[in-house]
């Protein structure tokens, strides 16, 4: 049996705002009760390759359909991209080593993450062309892995001791998520317009599992036979979906989708391998998966509700 640490997915200025270490209450519930949930319905599934990548992901994605993700090039690096209406462009931050392109709001900001010469992590937003740099105050690496249409962001950072917290920035404000129980660290994920998080934490046995945070509270979610991961990844703008991604006992990995307490798996067809990482209002998901090589998804669900 294999243990992990929570799964972080992981030029103009550093937010400096001081930080706030906040703790919430704890609710362990086997199910969720979101405000409402999308028609259910099969998917329709497209790849997404990076045109003369050797692996793609696709990452992030708004209501326009516009994606973000990351490839590796031939030579190795790793750089961020923009696919948006059938055209790719790369996103590279000036004197990285590799960029990533994590998330898309409906404004067209983009956020991720790069490392620079030393190989710190360090995170960005892209706006009008303009990058803006996200370091956590005293972190030796900043994560970002989601935001919304307010421009607030959440992700992980890693503190002197090599531990992972969750962060939301807000206002120009740092606070720190760290979900109660969670021993080996925690990643905020993804943050709706309502402010609902969701994400991953890693308890004292090494197990993940996934979060909601809403209105204050915890809700502690696992995919029913995971092995010992289950990650919560994306959520609909009105809190009606949550996307994420778990193991099963032969240890391979599934996308999932959790909607009014129910879970129901997201498989790229014929892959031995897929994580659902982001959802928009209308349900349509993205991910990638491993089939002869790594490649990013769209699925679109063929009955589309509004969650």
């Amino acid at each position: 049996m294999h243990k992990r640490r929570p799964f972080p997915r992981g030029l103009s200025f550093c937010f400096l705002a001081g930080l706030v270490l906040t703790s919430f209450p704890l609710v362990s519930v086997a199910q969720l009760a979101p405000q409402a949930a999308p028609a259910k319905g099969s998917f329709s599934f497209a790849s997404i390759d990076f045109p003369g990548a050797v692996r793609t992901r696709a990452l992030g994605l708004n209501a326009r359909g516009d994606i973000v993700g990351d490839y590796i090039d031939s030579s190795g690096v790793r750089h961020g991209y923009l696919l948006s209406q059938g055209n790719y462009t790369t996103v590279d931050v000036p004197g990285s080593t590799q960029t990533r392109a994590l998330a898309i709001n409906n404004s067209g900001t983009i956020g991720g993450r790069f490392n620079d010469s030393n190989g710190t992590a360090h995170s960005y937003l892209l706006k009008n062309g303009v990058f803006t740099f996200i370091d956590v105050p005293g972190a030796i690496g900043t994560i970002m892995q989601g935001m919304n249409d307010l421009d607030q962001v959440v992700g992980t950072y890693i503190d002197s001791a090599g531990n992972f917290h969750g962060f939301l920035l807000s206002g120009g404000n740092f606070t720190t998520i760290d979900v109660p129980g969670a021993a080996q660290g925690t990643v905020a994920g993804a943050i709706n317009d309502r402010g609902q998080i969701t994400g991953n934490y890693a308890d004292a046995a090494g197990n993940t599992h996934g979060f909601l945070l809403s209105g204050g509270n915890f809700t502690t979610f696992d995919f029913p036979g995971a092995l010992d991961t289950t990650a919560g990844s994306g959520i609909t703008p009105g809190g009606g979906e949550i996307v994420g991604f778990y193991d099963d006992n032969n240890g391979n990995f599934h996308g999932f989708t959790l909607i009014a307490g129910n879970f129901n798996t997201v498989d790229f067809p014929g892959s031995f391998f897929t994580e659902a990482i982001r959802v928009n209002a209308a349900g349509q998901i993205v991910g990638f998966y491993n089939l002869s090589g790594q490649h990013g998804f769209l699925a679109t669900p063929s009955l589309i509700g509004t969650p």
